[in-house]
């Protein structure tokens, strides 16, 4: 748990990473979250799933301090959260992390200034340790993530990795810093099967690292492969918890057609 939320008197036995009560968000008259109730548990991978306009990019908006809610409670570790304060700064300081497909890393970077952009390690002069961060970097490369490929070094460009191995960087990278819950935003899109899998080992690698994972994802095969359980969304309302092993993957598509045919 980082320091910041140490000093905020949050729970270090708590029972839910993050949890909305009764969470209302409206955009004028229209109304894109409806009495949401939902707790992400430690070390679960949670699925997010629901058709587009569904919601779910607004749910982890809010619940990430890019936007407040229109009303409703948000507790992180137990604690309510004063949503006038509540940020993304803040977010990152309570240990909860995004990874946003192609949009987390810099492309011309090298791997070692991706993992601390906007963290620097600096030394007793308050200089950039340039060395202690490539070790740092190195270790995350080998421990969190398990490159070994003598192809891959701190010093390779992120244009030079293939998406399964970017989406590695940035979970990695969250898992460095502690992060008591990851969010992923569809995070296999446009992968080739290998890198899916690749991608899906990373996302077991969150659970067994004791965190917990919010997985967004349109492929329901993928998604159903890894998580606990399902929350689906369908206009702004969770209208479902599913166990993956009580619905297939099949009978899961033909729910979430259903939905979009009922008024």
């Amino acid at each position: 748990m980082s320091e910041t939320a140490a000093r905020a008197g949050v729970d270090e036995a708590f029972d839910s990473v993050v949890r909305l009560d009764r969470v209302q968000k409206f955009f004028g008259p229209i109304q894109a979250l409806s009495d949401i109730n939902l707790a992400i548990g430690r070390n679960e991978i949670v699925g997010l799933i629901g058709d587009n306009g569904a919601g779910k990019s607004t749910l982890i908006k809010v619940m990430t301090g890019v936007m407040p809610p229109t009303s409703g409670r948000i507790f992180i570790r137990n604690k309510e959260i004063d949503l006038t304060d509540y940020s993304v700064r803040m977010a990152h300081d309570l240990s909860i992390e995004t990874v946003y497909q192609d949009k987390s890393l810099a492309e011309k970077q090298p791997l070692w200034r991706n993992f601390f952009v906007g963290r620097q390690i600096t030394n007793r002069f308050g200089f950039i340790d340039i060395k202690e961060e490539k070790r740092v970097a190195d270790q995350i490369l080998k421990g969190a993530i398990g490159f070994r490929s003598a192809g891959i070094t701190v010093d390779s460009t992120v244009s030079n990795l293939s998406g399964g191995e970017r989406q590695g960087i940035a979970i990695g990278r969250a898992m460095h810093y502690k992060a008591d819950l990851i969010i992923l935003d569809e995070p296999t899109v446009a992968l080739a099967v290998a890198e899916v899998r690749k991608v899906l080992d990373f996302v077991r690698g969150i659970k067994a690292g004791g965190r917990a994972c919010i997985y967004i994802e349109h492929n329901l095969a993928h998604v159903h492969e890894v998580a606990d359980r399902l929350i689906v969304l369908d206009r702004g309302r969770i209208v479902s918890e599913i166990l993956p092993r009580d619905m297939t993957v099949v009978e899961l598509t033909e729910y979430l057609i259903d939905l979009q045919h009922k008024t």
